[in-house]
């Protein structure tokens, strides 16, 4: 484990040695304390009184040592600041004062009592400190403090600006607010997130960045420790199988404490160059600004903490006509995008807004925490946490394609959540925790133009130029509430450590998604694709299109094609931590997740007809038992070593299972503009009758429906969308995972004093991963081109996507090494190393079956084949370096600088245009990334990228014996030096390269955001 709180460790003494040796206790917002007593002589002192009190807030628990010295007290708030007691009848009496505790750790105390006669009565203060250690766990993970998260030059205010400190976790910085947590070479839908005990995950699956929301859901201010888990061999984390992320936020104490902060920047604080290339950026400003206050409401009974934060900020977009002076500018002039706005106000009377540069955002967050001790034995704490905000979004931001204002989108949701949790003790060896936790999210995507007017798409040349409303966002609307209760014990007896418990998590789901209700339609420039000039300006001028989709209710309410549908997650656990002395500490258990529901999608007669078995299939009854095993050995007093084996599950996007409840052909069909002569240049769009036009809008494409197609729609025909499906035989997707690591403390004199080395290797397998693919395929034969040979398919069934499992394993290796030094003048820094091979089956990168489907590079389409993951990062190198001093009196001056060097995104080698020759029945895929002769998907590596990010922030005395701080953050620091310095770059979505772009080196473009050095100014006032 990693601790980023400290880098040292201090020397024990004589009379008590101290050691982190924490299991991992769960997803819950608890510590504890563990030992051994014994005597000079080794022996175990049996009834010796522990007390444990935190004077902030007047906690105090107790437990007895029993008969072979060993004591254990859980279900303690996180805080810095304990002091540890140890009493005897026999021996004199110790204590130790600033005992920290980690979120989720067991701290280990173990004391040795000195029988001194008449003395024994005093209690010595020991004066080593267990909060000097870094400790360690069973499984690769780090655990990030307070003091890391003030100083850390967090520009995002987000905690991964934190999380990016450890070299395993890469943060996905190219996509602004977004911020993806890929931990391992993993997809960071895998992960899991909780805050005081309650699933903050993105449980449906929408979001790249994890969270249920545009930006983290709650205010960072108000976090007190985050801890990140990538393989924790206690049985009580479940849900996720990449990483867990846990925090838990700031409590209430016996004294009124609190502050203020607000922070700005502008556009004149971005970078105004890249690379020489001087770069447009429409004016704005942005600010943050906050409070929090916590204190007492009953001293050393009842407290409060309350956060606020609001964010009035700006997301900023990278694409633009030649000449533009944007980040990358696409290979369209200024005049043909003129002539299209021109066309579409002058024939379509639509007004498509303009190339935006910038675009207003918002995001605002209330956090409110209650804790009540309510007595030594029993104390309780409850958790609001609300949350609005979101982001204008591009709905295709890819490097050859151009939007028009009104066809971005405004992604957002609004979360509320409720959390509420007893701890018990009801004696020295027995403890529970009940936890019951209520959340709700009401998502909205929301085209900027609004709804009235359907998606075109002109098709240049080189360039797919976009107005109207995105057509994902015509009918989208999803809501889901989340009931969580959890029910855990405890039980010590002689060196054994039970835990047991039953969780139950319901999921009860709205999401209306349906494509097209108010068309799409193409327009290309290729006459044997349906233009009749060799121009798609002048077919979109003339209404001549290639294609035209749209899809529905039957009913004309896409309403009643919403997916309404439920189920839940049930858990059994149980398990034996063994403490066998002499610093080895052993974890054994089962976990059993099952799925239960009482939902079904609706059944499509001609499926049950040509499949045999109903589309209806569900998760219900299936379940997934998961052994853990887990060690931490503190080998010697230098050295401490952990490891273990263990199977995990979870983080699987529910939109994938909700695609089988909207996609039936039941509740919505599609209907396809050519079975009505209006695609392939037959008729103008024009001359035809409409319908579903709304009040005030003219009669005519894109804000009407064509007749025709309103028809078949209504009666159930045409050529309608593929039937998504659960395979009958689906199993539970899992994880294998295979830890060791160790921590060692060097004494060097020579070189300073103590440095603190860390190394951990973690190996996972990957089984029945989730996949989707064609049902209705079956192969005809091959084709061979370039002298690769490749499969061509015919459709024998009802056209239809079945989510499955891989057959094949994917495997990952995960190998990883820091070392930290602190030292007493206030200086301490952090290098890190990280090496990742990861493979997936699919990327899985979407939340719909069929983007799922083509969005990936393939030799076959059908192919569920390991292969290198779309997310590996194979080197990442880190570096954290903290100065702290008091040049003015006693007012801090807090310098941090974090940099990161990491190896470039995976890509593959892919044929463009019509594929190169490749034929068969292959739906959707003609120009779509067939890899090419020779090729492997993902074979190929990206451009490598580095930058260091700083901050530095400056004390100041304010009222009474108050603080204040003004403060500078510079995000790419090293951009700001040279314009050509910290530039990323990176392939498009999906991550492919067609052959002529390859040989002429041109796979990669700049991503503008991550690129762009940014700096922020601040004042924070602490009381």
């Amino acid at each position: 484990m990693t601790n980023w709180t400290t880098f040292g460790r201090g020397a024990a003494v004589s009379a008590i040695a101290l050691s982190m040796a924490g299991v991992a206790m769960a997803q819950v917002t608890t510590s504890a304390v563990r030992g051994a007593v014994t005597d000079d002589d080794g022996q175990a002192v049996s009834g010796a009184l522990i007390t444990i009190t935190d004077p902030s807030t007047g906690l105090t628990r107790t437990a007895t040592t029993n008969q072979t010295g060993l004591y254990s007290i859980r279900n303690l708030p996180v805080s810095s600041g304990y002091v540890v007691t140890v009493t005897s009848s026999e021996f004199q009496g110790q204590f130790i004062e600033d005992v920290g505790l980690n979120l989720g750790d067991a701290t280990q105390v173990d004391f040795t009592l000195t029988n001194d006669g008449e003395a024994r009565q005093e209690t010595i203060v020991v004066t080593a400190s267990v909060s000097d250690l870094a400790p360690t766990a069973a499984g690769p993970s780090a655990t990030f403090g307070l003091e890391t998260l003030q100083r850390a030059p967090a520009i995002n205010r987000n905690i991964t600006d934190v999380l990016r400190l450890d070299p395993r976790i890469y943060v996905d910085e190219s996509r602004g607010d977004i911020n993806a947590v890929q931990c391992g070479g993993k997809n960071s839908r895998f992960n899991s997130l909780t805050v005081d005990g309650i699933r903050m995950n993105d449980n449906f699956g929408l979001n790249s960045n994890g969270y249920p929301t545009e930006r983290i859901p709650f205010s960072y201010d108000a976090i007190e420790q985050v801890a990140v888990e990538l393989a924790p061999f206690d049985v009580q984390y479940g849900g996720f199988s990449a990483c867990n992320i846990n925090a838990v936020t700031k409590s209430g104490t016996n004294e009124f404490h609190g502050y203020l902060f607000g922070d700005y920047t502008n556009d004149g604080l971005r970078a105004d160059s890249l690379e020489g290339d001087d770069i447009t950026t429409g004016e704005y400003d942005e600010t943050r600004y906050g409070f929090g206050v916590g204190g007492p409401i009953i001293k050393d009974k009842l407290f409060f903490f309350a956060a606020y934060e609001k964010l009035d900020g700006v997301n900023l977009f990278d694409r633009g006509a030649i000449g533009s002076g944007a980040v990358n500018e696409v290979n369209i002039t200024q005049a043909e995008v003129d002539e299209i706005r021109n066309i579409a106000m002058e024939l379509y009377g639509y007004d498509p807004g303009t190339i935006p540069s910038s675009a207003d955002n918002s995001d605002e967050k209330i956090l409110v925490k209650l804790d009540w001790n309510i007595s030594n034995d029993h104390r309780a704490s409850f958790t609001y946490n609300w949350n609005d905000g979101f982001n204008i979004a591009q709905s295709d931001g890819d490097s050859d394609e151009l939007e028009f204002s009104n066809h971005l989108y405004e992604r957002g949701a609004e979360l509320t959540s409720y959390a509420g949790s007893l701890y018990s003790d009801w004696t020295d060896n027995f403890s529970t925790e009940v936890r019951l936790a209520y959340s709700e999210l009401d998502n909205r995507q929301i085209s900027v133009g609004g709804t009235d007017f359907g998606e075109i798409t002109i098709e240049t040349d080189d360039v797919d130029v976009y107005l109207g409303g995105d057509d994902s966002r015509q009918a989208n609307k999803l809501y889901y509430e989340t009931l969580s209760l959890a029910l855990k014990g405890y039980y010590t007896t002689g060196n054994h450590n039970f835990s047991f418990g039953y969780e139950r998590e319901a999921l009860d789901v709205f999401n209306m998604f349906v494509q097209h209700v108010e068309t799409e339609i193409d327009f290309d420039g290729n006459p044997s694709s349906g233009g009749a000039f060799d121009d798609a300006i002048e077919n979109f001028r003339l209404g001549i299109a290639d294609n035209v989709n749209y899809n529905n209710s039957p009913t004309g309410d896409p309403n009643n094609a919403a997916a309404d549908w439920g189920y839940e997650i049930n858990t059994l656990y149980a398990q034996d931590e063994i403490d066998f002395g002499n610093g080895i500490v052993v974890i054994g258990g089962l976990r059993y997740d099952w799925y239960t529901t009482d939902d079904a999608p609706e059944t499509n007669a001609d499926f049950l007809a040509d499949y045999g078995f109903t589309n209806g299939e569900t998760l219900d009854g299936e379940g997934l038992l998961q052994p853990r095993l887990g060690f931490e050995w503190d080998f010697s007093d230098n050295l401490d070593l952990r490891g273990g084996v263990g199977l995990y599950s979870g983080g699987n996007p529910n939109v994938w299972l909700s695609n089988t409840y909207s996609a039936n052909n039941v509740l919505q069909f599609g209907s396809d503009g050519g079975a009505f002569g209006l695609e392939n240049g037959v008729t103008s769009l024009f001359d035809i009758d409409y319908g579903l036009c709304e009040d005030g809008v003219p009669t005519g494409p894109g804000y009407c429906v064509p007749q025709d197609m309103i028809d078949a729609v209504a009666a159930g025909e045409g050529s309608n969308f593929e039937i998504n499906y659960l395979d009958p035989n689906f199993e539970i997707p899992s994880e294998l995972k295979f830890a060791f690591g160790g921590t060692y403390y060097a004494d060097a004199p020579g070189l300073g004093g103590e440095y603190v080395l860390s190394g951990d290797i973690l190996y996972t397998v990957a089984q029945d991963s989730a996949v989707w693919i064609r049902g209705d395929l079956e192969q005809t034969g091959t084709t061979t081109v370039d002298g690769r040979e490749y499969p061509t398919y015919s459709s024998v069934r009802e056209a239809a996507f079945v989510l499955t499992n891989a057959k094949e394993d994917a495997k990952s290796l995960l190998v990883s090494g820091s070392i930290s030094k602190s030292y007493d003048f206030g200086l301490d820094w952090a290098l890190g190393y990280a090496y990742t091979d990861a493979e997936d089956v699919h990327p899985m990168t979407s939340s719909v079956a069929f983007s799922n489907y083509v969005n990936r590079a393939f030799g076959d389409p059908q192919d569920v084949s390991a292969s290198t993951s779309d997310y590996n990062t194979k080197h990442r190198f880190t570096a954290l370096t903290n100065y702290e001093r008091a040049f003015f009196g006693d007012n801090m001056t807090t310098f941090s600088a974090f940099g990161q060097a990491v190896s470039g995104r995976p890509y593959s080698v892919v044929y463009g245009g019509s594929a190169n020759g490749i034929s068969g029945f292959n739906p959707y895929l003609e120009g779509n990334p067939y890899l090419a002769a020779g090729a492997e998907r993902n074979g190929e590596e990206g451009s490598w990228w580095g930058k260091v990010d700083i901050k530095l922030e400056q004390e100041f005395p304010g009222f009474l014996d108050h603080k204040a701080s003004g403060f500078i953050v510079v995000d790419n620091f090293t951009n700001l030096l040279n314009d050509e310095w910290g530039v990323l770059r990176e392939p498009g979505f999906p991550a492919v390269c067609a052959v002529d772009d390859f040989q002429a080196g041109d796979c990669e473009s700049r991503q503008g955001d991550a690129s762009r050095y940014e700096i922020r100014f601040g004042l924070r006032y602490e009381f």
